[in-house]
């Protein structure tokens, strides 16, 4: 079967892809992938080790292993290569969020059970396993690293206000949202122009994430009206009646320098985030500190290695990727690109268990690695990002410019039905 279009369409307009799609169209030639000595392998910076990436290639040397770092809009790309069935990628990067846009056409893709992948399960995560396998059973991602989401926070700030600053007090005292925010209230008043967080977003998508559900059900119905978004909407709102949050947006200059200057002196993200902390705040290594959530485990990316239908060594390919991805490699994917591992055996490696200066010294895998195992596991519809977006873009209205938060629902549920209807999700 070849890739069908109404398939990649549907899949570019539940993830807002549609504009670049539009000009794919399916070739009757035969797909081009490996040509029996090169294999392509397509992956985004920051995906892979590039150590571990350039190891590869000198250690399996009866193929030439060519990687290609594309940038932009990943998978827009891919699908895009994929519909003109030129040029497809042998082995390709699969990011977390973007699994289900791949779903509907899971047949384009290696099923890696028949390559033996059922044989390795029980070295992986079995919720980040599941992510990866397609509803009719296939399975079309291997794991590559999960993104358990965790508190950041600064610990000399925290001192100052009067807050738990141990990692494990923090996690203790702070384990409810309603705790969470009283240490914000706390916090903005020992240190005004202080605020816990930079805007309502990230505990919107926290509180999802900490879900069973998301936006749309195996059903294809619309569930984004349902209590467990609204609970997450109620609870961004009351974090912004509470005066918590700032109206900053996270990754400008502004929100940069208020984070260095201890004005939002934490952020709940995923473990990955701790490599762009450290990027953009070199000047407070030492001060900052890793806790467990309030209202437990959520995830937040992480990305899987797959097989295309164009590749023409699929057992070589195969070899490649359990290689690449086992549990030393993924140590090493921590090491040099902050990847949490999606392999339980990598959290007792000595490299993951070493003091991180950055952090104060601390073992950040005695909170990572927790939060990873305590993920729920939910239902990824391919419709989800796009009915998620006006929610989204509605609470950064009322973040930034201050909407009425009764009017910036019931706008986004009208956006969310008209787009609904155009998806055909009842």
């Amino acid at each position: 079967m070849h890739l069908s279009r109404r398939g990649l369409l549907r899949a570019g307009l539940a993830t807002s892809a549609a504009a670049a799609l539009g000009g794919a169209t399916a070739s009757c030639s035969v797909p081009s992938g490996s040509t029996g000595r090169t294999m392509t392998l397509w992956y985004w910076t920051g995906g892979l080790s590039d150590k571990t990436v350039a190891e590869a290639r000198s250690r399996y040397t009866d193929v030439d292993l060519k990687p290609v770092q594309i940038g932009g809009y990943f998978r827009s790309k891919l699908l895009t290569t994929m519909a003109g069935r030129a040029h497809v990628p042998d082995i390709t990067g699969l990011k977390g969020e973007d699994m289900a846009s791949y779903m509907p056409n899971a047949d384009q893709f290696v099923d890696l059970r028949t390559l033996g992948a059922d044989r390795l399960k029980d070295q992986y995560l079995p919720w980040k396993w599941d992510q990866g396998t397609a509803p009719d059973g296939r399975m079309i991602g291997f794991p590559i690293d999960t993104g358990p989401v965790v508190q950041y926070y600064r610990a000399d700030v925290f001192d100052r206000a009067g807050l738990p600053s141990d990692p494990t007090e923090v996690g203790e005292r702070l384990n409810t949202w309603e705790h969470f925010f009283d240490a914000g209230e706390r916090l903005r008043k020992r240190l005004p122009g202080t605020y816990l967080l930079s805007d309502l977003l990230s505990i919107f998508q926290t509180v999802v994430n900490q879900s069973t559900k998301r936006f749309v059900d195996e059903d294809r119905n619309f569930i984004g009206d349902q209590k467990h978004v609204t609970d997450a909407w109620d609870l961004a709102i009351e974090a912004r009646r509470r005066g918590i949050v700032s109206n900053l947006v996270s990754g400008t200059p502004d929100f940069n320098s208020a984070t260095e200057s201890g004005k939002v002196p934490s952020q709940l993200n995923a473990s990955w985030a701790a490599g762009d902390l450290k990027l953009a705040v070199p000047k407070n290594k030492g001060k900052w500190r890793v806790a467990l959530l309030p209202g437990g485990g959520a995830n937040n990316g992480g990305s899987f290695l797959a097989i295309t239908k164009a590749c023409r060594e699929p057992e070589q390919a195969f070899e490649i990727i359990t290689w690449l991805l086992n549990p030393d490699n993924q140590t090493r994917g921590f090491v040099d690109a902050s990847l949490f591992p999606s392999t339980p055996a990598s959290f007792e490696r000595k490299a993951m268990r070493d003091p991180d200066p950055f952090f104060g010294g601390q073992v950040t895998i005695d909170v990572f690695g927790p939060a990873a195992e305590k993920i729920p596991i939910a239902y990824n519809s391919p419709y989800d990002i796009a009915l998620q977006q006006p929610i989204v873009d509605e609470l950064t209205k009322v973040n930034s410019l201050g909407k009425d938060p009764d009017q910036a629902w019931k706008d986004a549920m009208r956006k969310c039905r008209r787009i609904a209807d155009h998806l055909g999700v009842s």
